[in-house]
């Protein structure tokens, strides 16, 4: 297999998809101005970073911040196969707006990581920007990545704000079921009910066991199996 890059960049968050595999040398010491995560899907990637020798294998968690100098070579024969997300600064540190109450900036403590709940993320949510789809889905993959990649304790100063905001989560559902053939977003649905939307998806899940996006998914299943019953009886009439 020959070396090969395919990138493609998100519209609406400006994150940017690489899925890419090298043989030997990959490419020189350089940075970008944006915050890299990835997963190593195939093989062992390696790389110069933070003045250490990191060996990325098959299912960990590659991260750096912003203008950190990096290279990258392939040890094995075999090469290397990797999927990353470039996240662009502005656009994260305003989406954890809505998760603190404090201006907050993502600190990426090690450049490796071997959480495989992290890696399923990653992947989950490059698969979903790259399929393009819908955008409730797209948001969900998004705020479940971002609310990982935040140090345990600032979530459990946030769970404990969070405590005396009202259960909203039937007003929730009755927006879903208006909303049946729209294309619902996370800020939308924010705006609609009056809480940030990353307590929109922990709300909702403590009450129905599964997420808005998974919910509307149901909902539109169901209307389709009744309209084909429909559709059906009509025939046979």
């Amino acid at each position: 297999m020959n070396n090969w890059v395919d990138i493609v960049q998100d519209s609406s968050t400006g994150i940017e998809l690489v899925n890419a595999h090298f043989k030997g040398f990959a490419y020189d010491p350089h940075f970008h101005s944006s915050y890299l995560i990835g997963v190593t899907e195939f093989g062992i990637q390696q790389f110069h970073c933070r003045k250490k020798l990191v060996n990325s294998h098959q299912g960990q968690v590659f991260m750096l911040e912003p203008e950190e100098l990096h290279d990258g070579y392939a040890p094995d024969p075999l090469g290397f196969t990797y999927k990353m997300l470039h996240i662009n600064q502005d656009w994260l540190k305003k989406s954890y707006e809505g998760l603190f109450t404090e201006p907050f900036e993502l600190s990426i403590e090690s450049t490796l990581n071997s959480d495989t709940q992290l890696a399923n993320l990653v992947l989950a949510t490059y698969n979903v920007i790259k399929s393009k789809e819908p955008q409730l889905m797209k948001d969900t993959c998004l705020d479940l990545l971002l609310e990982k990649l935040v140090n345990r304790h600032y979530l459990e100063l946030r769970e404990n704000s969070i405590q005396t905001l009202p259960d909203i989560s039937l007003k929730i559902k009755d927006i879903l079921n208006e909303s049946l053939f729209n294309d619902l977003d996370l800020h939308t649905l924010s705006d609609l009910v009056g809480v940030d939307r990353f307590y929109i998806n922990r709300v909702f899940r403590k009450a129905f066991n599964c997420s808005p996006h998974q919910y509307l998914i149901q909902l539109r299943l169901d209307k389709a199996k009744e309209l084909l019953t429909y559709v059906f009886l009509i025939r046979v009439i």
